[in-house]
């Protein structure tokens, strides 16, 4: 039997990465002018109708309409094809007094965190995720470029590895979304995407070139976008993470401050597995810290290194408790998560993004793990 392992990714015009755009948008601009604002703003997207919710307490005002027709003019879409409205609340004065303490800011819930990273490449990602990530963002590239023509921004990809016995790709798959073209230029669409972005992103992972392709496999993708399909803030998780290699506590990441532990503790958790596998104490390694709303310190912390690692998994854990402050406050210092740095964050991962400079990214801790005894 064959051991394959698939992950996906999604473009930038995937109608739930519109919404993960505009979210992670006004959260920047609220950032810009309150560093210290509560934001949990979530977005739907359906055909022509664009909805912005959600609970922002802040002293400033910013303008969440025009923020959402910025995001969406990038994409090609004209400001005739949208109706927006906009129902914005406060944050919940339950939820207020356990997050704004003294002595410290407490969690802004419950829940359980997932941070993984593996030696696979250079990224500390797994390969089938990365890879994923590259198509569509090459894509997207030469969309943007004018240089890939007919295509459109609605676009999703797929990869499949073959890990029997050496690893090597199996199947990529590719669809996107393009004008109504007539049979030769669906063709030249074609051999576009084969060409310029499959062979490019395979020979840019020193991959083979014998792997099964599938184009569009319906026929065409002309309707697109939230005319095609609704859109929902956080519903890639898995896109946005590590492609269904890793567990996933289940929390999205977009349009959230740091105090929504879903997003700064997977964050945090992310930042500690790669900076533990770069240090070469373990090949892989899988972090879970666990939160309860209104306190500060994680509830727990467990560490798996799938038999990888070069001292007991208890004992990482340990380190890792003595040497992180894993509160909201030392997140957010550690992790400079008052800066509006997430809108980027909300196409091609969260995670192994070395075109960014991402602070849960920077390898700035591996000592703290070299120099175990």
């Amino acid at each position: 039997m064959k051991k394959l392992f698939t992950s996906e990714s999604v473009g930038a015009g995937h109608p739930d990465k519109i919404c993960d755009q505009i979210s992670d948008s006004i959260l920047d601009a609220v950032l810009r002018e309150d560093k210290n604002a509560r934001v949990a703003c979530e977005v739907m997207a359906s055909n022509h109708l664009i909805v912005i919710g959600g609970e922002i307490t802040t002293h400033c005002y910013v303008d969440v309409v025009s923020i959402a027709w910025k995001v969406l003019k990038v994409l090609d879409y004209l400001e005739e094809e949208f109706t927006i409205i906009s129902n914005i609340n406060k944050q919940s004065v339950d939820i207020n007094q356990g997050v704004n303490k003294k002595g410290g800011s407490g969690a802004g819930d419950q829940g359980i965190m997932f941070g993984y990273a593996t030696n696979e490449t250079k990224q500390y990602m797994p390969l089938p995720i990365a890879m994923s990530h590259e198509l569509v963002k090459i894509a997207e590239k030469l969309r943007l470029s004018n240089e890939f023509k007919n295509a459109k921004s609605d676009m999703k990809s797929q990869v499949t590895i073959d890990y029997t016995n050496e690893t090597k790709i199996d199947t990529i798959l590719m669809s996107i979304q393009h004008e109504e073209v007539n049979q030769e230029e669906y063709q030249k669409f074609k051999n576009f995407i084969k060409t310029n972005v499959m062979e490019v992103v395979a020979k840019k992972f020193n991959m083979n070139l014998n792997y099964k392709v599938l184009i569009n496999p319906t026929g065409k993708f002309v309707i697109g976008g939230p005319m095609g399909d609704t859109g929902l803030t956080g519903r890639k998780i898995i896109v946005d993470t590590y492609g269904g290699k890793g567990r996933h506590g289940g929390g999205s990441f977009s349009g959230k401050d740091y105090t929504k532990v879903d997003r700064s503790g997977a964050y945090a958790a992310r930042w500690i597995a790669k900076n533990l596998v770069a240090s070469g104490l373990a090949s892989e390694v899988e972090i879970q810290i666990s939160y309860a709303i209104g306190i500060s310190k994680p509830v727990s912390i467990n560490v798996n290194t799938f038999g990888t690692g070069k001292i007991a998994d208890e004992k990482i854990a340990d380190i890792i408790n003595n040497n992180f402050d894993l509160t909201p406050d030392g997140i957010v210092n550690s992790l400079e998560m008052k800066k509006p740095i997430f809108q980027q964050t909300s196409t091609f991962g969260h995670f192994g993004r070395d075109d960014l400079d991402l602070p849960w990214e920077r390898l700035n801790k591996i000592n703290i793990f070299k120099n175990i005894n």
